[in-house]
């Protein structure tokens, strides 16, 4: 299932800034996938996969992701996943799969933007409370949507600042693949 999953990454995704955001993703979902003793690799290849589809059909994002997905044979539960992690969908977010992929996606996004501003633009120099007075600054990234950063951690049934320090150390992991310097 990985090797179909970076074939559809590296055919639909151009753009190196959206592979950083799936890749940041896929740490978040690797990351709560160990916390919660699930399969590793399967959370890992839907936090890949959950925006292989928005470069290319924007409009139909993710209902068209999710219609390749089903052709190549991806399990529906994953589908479903990806699907929900869009709220416009109106898709359920029924699985402990389909919550982790809401709560992490925008955050991480917002993670990463944090570093990138910071002096020594190292994802382990971002302490939570930095996150924290970013989200409260509607200039920062503003394409970020902070209610649904709350929504996810509420969703998840985890204190938001938690889910940050968590969402920090997955992404801390494995930097260089997200643009940043060891």
């Amino acid at each position: 299932m990985r090797k179909k999953a970076e074939v559809l990454v590296n055919k639909y995704v151009l753009k190196d800034s959206l592979k950083r955001h799936l890749f940041a993703v896929e740490e978040a979902m690797g990351f709560y996938a160990n916390k919660f003793g699930k399969d590793e690799e399967y959370w890992r290849i839907t936090g890949l996969l959950h925006d292989f589809d928005y470069e290319q059909f924007p409009d139909q994002h993710p209902l068209k992701g999710m219609e390749i997905l089903r052709e190549g044979g991806f399990p529906e539960e994953m589908i479903e996943a990806i699907g929900g992690h869009a709220d416009y969908t109106g898709i359920p977010r029924s699985t402990l799969l389909a919550k982790t992929l809401y709560a992490v996606d925008e955050l991480s996004g917002f993670v990463v933007a944090v570093a990138y501003v910071r002096p020594s633009r190292l994802l382990g120099d971002v302490p939570v409370k930095s996150v924290r007075k970013k989200l409260k600054d509607k200039a920062f990234a503003r394409q970020v949507n902070r209610e649904e950063i709350r929504r996810g951690a509420e969703e998840l049934g985890i204190e938001l600042p938690i889910h940050i320090q968590n969402i920090i150390d997955a992404l801390k992991t494995n930097p260089s693949r997200l643009g940043f310097q060891g």
